[in-house]
């Protein structure tokens, strides 16, 4: 390549970038994710369109599961725990048992209507089986639901492509004629990568936790890049150790986005700005991998096991697995229709194309159109829906910001405090605040302006403060500030 080439793939790559991010604007005001407007500009790139060639399915699987790696854990790192953790064992369950029951479903569904033989039927239910984390990430945070249904549908889409992967990896060899195992071993087999890739997932995660917090790098900008390494490097040892690449990510992921690291805002940015980055990289490449001459063919096929997935197996994965948890029937209407797929069904479906099975690109040409269908249909059906149920939140939050900076070899920490619309420490006066010894309000920024505050300063909303502390107190420090922001001026008077 010369330079001149270079300079115009350049070109190229920055266009669609541009391109992409105004379409995210559109995206917001119709309620439609934004990877289907990515594909539709691969599909105007392609061969259907400008011409560019692009039909490597190997190539395509690879970077795919890159893409994958760092939305996963872009995902893991903006979740909070406190928002997954009294839903993580439904969720769990959902994505395993609820992945079983989707794909007995839709594979029986898919040999009835198709006529395809049993593995490649189950085949098809194990690719679009899994719910999309880039589509529920970017659709459900528009929508205003309860935190126990938001946490338990990110954590079912975080978790749940672990098990799909194993599904398919699995059939495509029994499709392929490659495997005689009976059922058992693959389940025991599933069951023993899942458990390592939780303790690589975890391990990784704390060991990295635990290093990054006694490290003060000397540029904010190294603690992001040091997280997300940390998240990939978490998918290439439990791959390393055939364990679940992908589990071990999410979670490897949700425990750093947790840890009170320092920079957090800065880490998540980076890892928002990545997570963007490879969707966007994704679905172009989808749109270019896929031929726009061979979709109509595939459309009534798609229709059909789009309703089998849609009518049957996802409202039954709902109502099997998660039966003992006495859930409402709003919730569980709900999370029968918010299945979303995305990314992960048309990446997956690569894997039997690069296996070589007979009828892999019926197969692929099936889910593509699948999945822009049902996302048509589905997504902006979700805010309604969710009215309807009467599931709308209308409480305000009362999260507040708080963002760690440490002071290299003084063994103090800066915090940098947001009060937000819904805190209450609007209205507080900075002595009310009680913080620990070693605590101070050193700055205050107030419309534009910055002072240093006295004893009867009333904090206001919007304000941002700047609360100098010794790194033995700044755990202490930020949870009396989130009491406060949570309870009032009278938070732990009872426990004094």
């Amino acid at each position: 390549m010369t330079l001149e080439e270079f300079s115009r793939v350049l070109l190229l790559c920055s266009g669609v970038l541009l391109l992409a991010v105004l379409a995210v604007r559109l995206s917001a005001r119709t309620g439609l994710p934004s990877l289907l407007l990515y594909l539709a500009l691969g599909l105007v790139l392609g061969e259907g369109g400008l011409g560019i060639p692009f039909d490597d399915a190997g190539i395509a699987q690879v970077l795919g599961y890159g893409a994958l790696v760092l939305i996963l854990a872009e995902g893991g790192l903006t979740t909070r725990w406190d928002a997954v953790r009294g839903v993580l064992t439904p969720a769990a369950v959902l994505a395993t048992v609820g992945t079983a029951v989707s794909i007995g479903v839709v594979g029986a569904g898919a040999h009835l209507l198709l006529h395809t033989s049993w593995p490649v039927s189950f085949l098809i239910g194990a690719v679009v089986s899994s719910t999309d984390a880039a589509a529920v990430f970017s659709v459900l945070r528009s929508v205003p639901l309860p935190g126990r249904l938001s946490g338990l549908l990110e954590a079912e889409s975080g978790l749940n492509d672990a098990p799909v992967v194993i599904a398919v990896l699995a059939l495509t060899d029994v499709a392929a004629g490659h495997s005689d195992h009976a059922w058992w071993f693959y389940a025991g087999e599933a069951a023993l990568e899942l458990a390592l890739g939780t303790v690589v997932g975890v391990g990784i995660g704390a060991a990295g936790a635990f290093l990054l917090r006694r490290s003060a790098l000397p540029s904010s900008g190294l603690y992001p890049v040091a997280v997300l390494a940390l998240a990939v490097g978490a998918f290439a040892v439990a791959d390393v150790l055939h364990a679940s690449g992908f589990l071990a990510t999410y979670l490897c992921a949700l425990v750093l986005g947790n840890a009170r690291l320092p920079h957090r805002h800065a880490t998540r940015g980076f890892a928002e700005a990545s997570g963007w980055l490879a969707q966007i990289g994704l679905f172009v490449m989808l749109g270019l991998l896929a031929s726009p001459a061979r979709l109509p063919s595939a459309l009534l096929d798609a229709l059909l096991v789009g309703l089998v997935l849609t009518l049957f197996a996802r409202p039954a994965s709902v109502l099997v697995s998660l039966a003992g948890f006495r859930l409402p029937r709003a919730d569980l209407a709900f999370l029968s229709w918010a299945g979303l797929r995305g990314a992960v069904p048309v990446v997956l479906a690569t894997v039997p194309v690069v296996a070589g099975i007979s009828g892999s690109q019926r197969l692929f040409d099936l889910v593509l159109v699948l999945v822009v269908v049902f996302t048509l249909v589905q997504a902006p059906a979700l805010a309604p829906l969710a009215r309807r149920l009467g599931l709308i939140s209308s409480a305000p939050t009362q999260d507040l910001d708080v963002e760690v900076s440490p002071l290299g070899t003084l063994s103090a920490d800066v915090l940098r405090v947001r009060v937000s619309a819904g805190s209450r420490l609007h209205g507080v006066e900075v002595f009310e605040l009680r913080l620990p010894r070693g605590a101070n309000v050193s700055l205050v920024a107030r419309d534009g302006s910055t002072f240093v505050p006295q004893p009867r300063t009333v904090l206001r909303r919007g304000d941002d403060l700047l609360v100098v502390t010794s790194t033995a107190e700044r755990r202490a420090v930020e949870e009396r500030l989130q009491a406060i922001s949570r309870d009032g001026k009278l938070a732990g008077w009872r426990d004094a």
